[in-house]
């Protein structure tokens, strides 16, 4: 993956209903080590990183660069959502934009990914106007295949990566109202 191109960053934080999406602060660090040691959040991404590997590699402030977003609710970290062009990917997805999530285990079940992807994307639709995005997640994670389906991606192929089935989706792009 690369990064999204010719884009400002950080925005402007979007704002939801309850959420609010912005760029990585300090006071990030412990959720976004949270979220990648969590054995739920990486079942189906390969498997959880050691916490020891991420103290040692994290940075002071994580996950700072164009097309990552933190998903905050009430002042504290949730969640991430990470926007970038696809470069090593299936055929129908290189040079597309590519969308991807992640979100502790505290936050399943309350809408908040459905809510804070489509900010996200709508944000997207107003810096890349007309263009598609994609998105793969494995066919076995049903929660996310829910919410493929809820953003509006259709199924473009299925393939065998990471022995396991996954499933690419796209969406059209839109125009920025």
């Amino acid at each position: 993956m690369e990064d999204l191109g010719p884009v400002a960053w950080p925005p402007e934080p979007i704002r939801t209903e309850r959420l609010v999406l912005r760029a990585s602060e300090a006071r990030d660090r412990a959720a976004f080590m949270e979220l990648l040691a969590s054995p739920e959040v990486h079942t189906y991404l390969g498997g959880p990183q050691s916490p020891a590997d991420l103290e040692r590699e994290t940075p002071a402030v994580p996950a700072r660069w164009p097309g990552s977003f933190i998903v905050d609710l009430d002042g504290a970290m949730i969640g991430q959502i990470l926007l970038r062009r696809a470069t090593k990917h299936r055929p129908a997805a290189v040079g597309k934009l590519d969308l991807g999530y992640l979100f502790l285990p505290r936050a399943w079940g309350f809408g908040y990914a459905a809510e804070a992807c489509a900010a996200a994307l709508g944000w997207l639709a107003g810096e890349f106007p007309g263009e598609p995005v994609v998105l793969t997640t494995q066919s076995a994670n049903v929660g996310s295949m829910r919410l493929a389906a809820k953003l509006g991606f259709a199924e473009v192929e299925r393939f065998e990566a990471w022995e396991a089935e996954q499933w690419l989706g796209m969406r059209p792009g839109a125009a920025h109202a």
